[in-house]
């Protein structure tokens, strides 16, 4: 019988170690506790100051919901806050706009995020992204930079997102992917044998960034993620591969 892809089957992130949801969660939350410190840095020179680009890019395409001042937005797994500001970028500056909320569970990474968020109008919130404690059909906007393939169970999540958005609610999920072909073929050679290395020598913690490839390579492609998608009630699943499909924005609207 052919080997069915780990990517085709996985349900959740696994780290080394982890053998189920409960300690794959536990191990992502320490991992990203230790190396939050130099986390900003890393992201920056690791993806050769592009990632700066893709989470501008992504928050345009909210602009319109992102500009209304009634609107609630949450920023899911949002780290240090890289997307959390450039989402807030396209906020009205008023008195009556509704703060953003940032949310991780990342004690260390949320305080670094809290240091960006604290003149502006935005609310650092350390809360599980499968257990979030927002009313049903509260959020209008939920968008995740990079976060959602670290969560234990994906399907978990993506049903938690549509319980906490109101009908017409968008998400916009931000993720690395494994690209096909030569390219690929290139990508994976960067991620498996330089990236750890370098992420390793500069963090001081070669798992977190052996982590990474792995987390990648067994991440859902886009056909099986915007199935995912359309599975947890989304209408209008779609995905847009950024820099030569190296990453790329899933969207979807709770009809």
């Amino acid at each position: 019988m052919p080997v069915v892809p780990e990517h085709e089957r996985s349900i959740g992130a696994r780290p080394v170690g982890a053998a189920t949801e409960a300690d794959a969660a536990a191990n992502v939350q320490q991992m990203f506790d230790t190396i939050a410190g130099r986390y900003d840095l890393l992201n920056h020179v690791l993806s050769v100051g592009i990632d700066r680009w893709w989470w501008w890019r992504a928050a345009r395409n909210f602009h319109a919901v992102l500009q209304r001042p009634d609107a609630l937005v949450l920023d899911l797994c949002c780290g240090t806050g890289d997307m959390t500001m450039a989402l807030y970028k396209h906020r009205p500056r008023t008195k009556e706009s509704a703060p953003i909320l940032a949310v991780d569970f990342s004690h260390n990474m949320l305080s670094r995020g809290a240091t960006k968020f604290a003149p502006h109008n935005i609310i650092p919130i350390e809360a599980d992204a499968l257990h979030l404690p927002f009313a049903d059909g509260s959020v209008d906007l939920i968008t995740s930079a990079f976060g959602f393939r670290n969560l234990a169970n994906y399907e978990e999540g993506l049903a938690e997102l549509f319980r906490v958005l109101r009908p017409g609610g968008q998400i916009g999920i931000l993720e690395c992917n494994q690209p096909d072909g030569i390219l690929g073929a290139l990508y994976s050679l960067y991620f498996r044998k330089i990236l750890p290395k370098l992420g390793g020598l500069i963090s001081g913690n070669s798992g977190a960034y052996s982590y990474l490839p792995a987390s990648v390579e067994r991440f859902p492609r886009p056909p099986r993620m915007k199935q995912l998608i359309r599975e947890a009630g989304f209408a209008d699943a779609e995905w847009t591969g950024y820099t030569f499909g190296t990453s790329g924005l899933y969207r979807g609207t709770k009809r």
